[in-house]
């Protein structure tokens, strides 16, 4: 089964990724994941991303739709995969299609701007074991101090509410455009993820049917 999992920033994609992958038994992917181990293996495509990577330029969606196809086709994935922030956009998403490339499902966690907003406001971070926590949800023991490594807590730069804001705007503007391309196709799946995350895994695994 390949699964694509999309949602905005802040909508618990890595949380839930880790979750499934432990349930299903599957891997789950990132593209940069995926590109720094084809660099650090030197294949065709891997040499051919880095030459992009050393001059300091986007590696252009042709080499890295090459690289997750070899991914996909390798024996880590040969009982399928979570594909976590990729494609991100829709161009990817066609490219994926084009390349024959089949995805089964794609999970879709619905969270509103608003919640967003108020869940990464309060996250904070451990600089030392990276640590993380909601200072709404799971807050440490002791204010701004890490439960396990005791260092100070910080707030990522990512987690500010004007680059919250931006972020949001280019999901909008550039990978939201994919969920309407997979419900098209009959593959989409939305779950709301404004509940718990106990509660978003529940969700998912009941749509999917393992467990």
């Amino acid at each position: 089964m390949k699964i694509i999992l999309l949602g905005p920033p802040g909508a618990g994609k890595g949380t839930q990724s880790a979750k499934l992958t432990e349930i299903a038994k599957i891997p789950a992917l990132s593209t940069g994941d995926m590109l720094r181990t084809a660099v650090r293996e030197g294949t065709k495509v891997g040499i051919e991303a880095k030459s992009f990577m050393d001059s300091g330029k986007l590696v252009p969606d042709e080499v890295v739709i090459k690289i997750v196809k070899e991914f996909l086709e390798s024996d880590a994935c040969k009982d399928g995969c979570i594909l976590d922030g990729m494609p991100r956009t829709l161009k990817q998403a066609e490219m994926l299609e084009q390349l024959g490339i089949n995805i089964d499902v794609a999970l879709s966690l619905d969270l509103a701007d608003s919640e967003i907003e108020k869940r990464m406001s309060s996250r904070r971070v451990c600089p030392v074991c990276g640590a993380v926590f909601s200072m709404a949800v799971n807050p440490p023991k002791f204010a701004d101090v890490c439960d396990h490594c005791s260092a100070g807590l910080i707030i990522r730069d990512d987690d500010k509410p004007e680059t919250v804001r931006k972020r949001l705007a280019v999901y909008h503007a550039e990978t939201e455009p994919i969920i309407g391309y997979y419900r098209a196709r009959g593959k989409l799946k939305e779950i709301d993820a404004s509940v718990s995350i106990d509660e978003t895994t529940k969700a998912l695994i009941s749509v999917l049917g393992i467990g």
